[in-house]
């Protein structure tokens, strides 16, 4: 009997349509990572920090965020890889969903009382491998469970929990007023309670012990370097993903000195930057959730994913360039609707055109981990190219522009998939 034999019902791609209790336990599980990710990042590491060492908050959050970045490269495909290995009776996924929730959720808490900035590093650290396991076999779940013609809508669905959460954990940073500790505790709550309707509302088909190929090191090792020779559009699909987000961090990156320097908001609108950047993000999340929801459902609707892939990459560009030539008011109000917009039906169809590309059954969680650093890596790679823009090279214009035309070269790659409609 062939691996793939035994393995059938596990590795199968599906054809049921899910039900709408399991999309909304998926939808929460991405509600609760996003909270306990962003309420920290947003807001209250940086208020522990300073609770450290006023003079020197700025080094101390650039240091524990650094290092969380690093960890999240690497747990992504690591957690997605053991994911696809595992056999228990709940399945491949469910257990991990739960492990990466209860881990983040302990780290949180335990962040609070953190006596020292090492101790808070690796705290965070901890965060960052609980909610990337977490988020990685949650990831992996939609693949194996969604059908083809129905995971635009279910991939929409999730990114707009993504995006709830992202204002759930601003919400809770913002209700603590200053209480970090508290702050803490209510991103561990969220965590949690994310996964409880996931838990028990999953249906993930075990893998057979039979059906797991024996484990070698070396080969598992090797495993996460995905041939672009052997598997192009996989390829493809990484690269376009990894342009499109390092120019969408290059449009909101330097956000808050693009109000104070540019538009000169203060001066011309009596709105302190800071507050600006708020309504600003509060727009920009709104557009996201109601195009990431009517974006992937109109993709499965056509049956093609990449002419909206293409059509939601200009658009992101779209908006870099109104930022560059309209440096007011309106124009930010604008680019930031435009911005959310593209953004939104962006990640919603670009996710279900990866998930169509992924190399084989078995390794959906290794491969979607290795997709993911195309949404981590930009973090690092976007500061790098920006600065050197708006301090030696033109400004906010030129960064605006570089961040349009790099967006763009993501669209034009998309064409290089063949596989995919």
């Amino acid at each position: 009997m062939s691996l793939s034999n035994a393995a059938a019902p596990a590795l199968a791609e599906p054809e049921r349509r899910v039900r709408p209790v399991w999309t909304a336990g998926v939808v929460l599980v991405n509600v609760g990572i996003n909270a306990a990710f962003f309420g920290p990042l947003q807001v209250l590491l940086g208020q522990q920090a300073a609770a450290f060492n006023e003079g020197e908050k700025e080094a101390i959050l650039a240091l524990v965020t650094g290092a969380g970045a690093a960890v999240s490269l690497v747990a992504n495909p690591l957690f997605g890889a053991l994911s696809d290995r595992t056999v228990a009776r709940r399945g491949r996924r469910v257990p991990w969903v739960l492990f990466g929730a209860i881990l983040g959720a302990a780290a949180l808490t335990a962040l609070a009382g953190a006596p020292n900035v090492a101790v808070m590093t690796i705290l965070w650290c901890l965060v960052q491998a609980g909610c990337n396991g977490a988020y990685a076999a949650i990831t992996a779940a939609i693949p194996d469970r969604v059908p083809v013609p129905q995971r635009g809508t279910v991939g929409g669905l999730a990114a707009m929990g993504q995006t709830v959460g992202i204002l759930i954990g601003a919400v809770i940073a913002a209700v603590v007023s200053g209480n970090f500790a508290l702050g803490y505790a209510f991103c561990a709550v969220a965590l949690l309670a994310g996964v409880g309707l996931y838990f028990f509302q999953n249906d993930d088909v075990a893998l057979p012990r039979h059906g797991r190929p024996p484990f070698k090191l070396g080969e598992f090792a090797r495993s996460f370097w995905i041939s672009p020779a052997r598997y192009p559009d996989f390829a493809w699909a990484w690269l376009t993903r990894l342009l499109v987000n390092i120019g969408n961090h290059m449009v909101t990156l330097y956000l808050l000195f693009f109000l104070t320097d540019a538009v000169r908001l203060p001066q011309t609108q009596g709105i302190e930057a800071e507050f600006g950047v708020l309504i600003l993000t509060g727009l920009y999340a709104v557009m996201v959730i109601i195009t990431s929801v009517i974006g992937g459902r109109l993709s499965d609707r056509m049956g093609r994913r990449k002419p909206l892939v293409i059509l939601s990459s200009a658009v992101i560009a779209a908006a870099a360039l109104i930022l560059a030539f309209a440096p007011t008011w309106p124009g930010a109000l604008i680019g930031a609707s435009v911005l959310g917009i593209g953004f939104g039906s962006y990640l919603a169809v670009d996710f279900a055109l990866i998930t169509e590309v992924l190399p084989t059954a078995l390794n959906r969680g290794k491969d979607l981990g290795v997709i993911n650093i195309a949404n981590s890596l930009p973090q690092v790679i976007a500061p790098l190219i920006a600065y050197p823009f708006v301090a030696l090279w033109g400004g906010y214009v030129s960064l605006y522009v570089a961040a349009a035309v790099i967006g763009l070269l993501g669209a034009v790659f998309v064409v290089k998939i063949k596989g995919v409609d």
